[in-house]
């Protein structure tokens, strides 16, 4: 079952393309990797996918069209800027986004935990670094227990031990069912990923699994490969 069925995706902006007619699907239960350089388009889909950009073609999620009001609660969305409130504590955000939610205390005290933000629980939002808002965020956006989790560049700015486990929770939220879009521009995070969308200047270059692409560009690494793809495009 795809859990994000794309026909023809088309986004323009200010007369420019910014998606190029776009064809793919994300199965469900599965971390996808959105790969790409700054500018790809990358955010821009995955705006179209939680249901606040504008496009033309088909775009389905979870089984209705992109923005449908029934799909709010089913979709968790970390943008790149932490849309959390700077004058609460993590602990007051995450209770007051509780509250909508209609999380329990166990369920916040255990997400504050999972994104390693005991210590700063009761700091102002404000006070953190960059990479500890966004953690602060990503909590907010497990609260409701998405299906489908978009996470736009969710590990900028944080050190490669808690990376490593925030990839962590992305592949055990995965085998528990719930289908995740990740975004980076980092290549070594798509190693990371079962499946991968390669976006260049708002075209899909590829999509499929890790393991078929480095078997078709005879590489070993995504890095290599995405190189691989660009240079046969030429």
């Amino acid at each position: 079952m795809n859990a994000v069925t794309a026909n023809n995706l088309t986004v323009h902006k200010s007369k420019k393309t910014i998606l190029d007619g776009l064809n793919f699907q994300i199965s469900s239960g599965t971390v996808t990797g959105l790969i790409g350089p700054s500018g790809a388009g990358k955010t821009t889909l995955m705006r179209a996918i939680v249901g606040v950009q504008k496009y033309d073609g088909q775009l389905q999620v979870l089984g209705g069209d992109a923005g449908a009001r029934g799909l709010r609660s089913r979709i968790g969305y970390v943008s790149q800027n932490p849309a959390v409130y700077n004058d609460l504590t993590v602990s007051q955000n995450l209770k007051y986004f509780g509250t909508i939610a209609g999380a329990s205390k166990s369920k916040i005290a255990e997400l504050i935990k999972t994104v390693d933000l005991v210590a700063q629980k009761n700091q102002v939002t404000g006070s953190l670094s960059g990479g500890q808002r966004a953690r602060v965020s990503l909590a907010v956006a497990l609260l409701g227990d998405p299906d489908l989790l978009v996470l736009d560049e969710p590990t900028v700015g944080l050190d490669p031990i808690l990376r490593n486990n925030l990839w962590d929770m992305f592949a055990n939220l995965a085998k528990q069912g719930k289908t995740l879009l990740v975004s980076s521009h980092v290549m070594d995070e798509a190693e990371r990923c079962k499946d991968l969308l390669l976006m260049r200047e708002g075209q899909l270059i590829w999509h499929d699994s890790k393991s078929r692409l480095l078997e078709h560009t005879g590489t070993s690494n995504v890095g290599e490969a995405f190189v691989s793809i660009i240079g046969g495009a030429k």
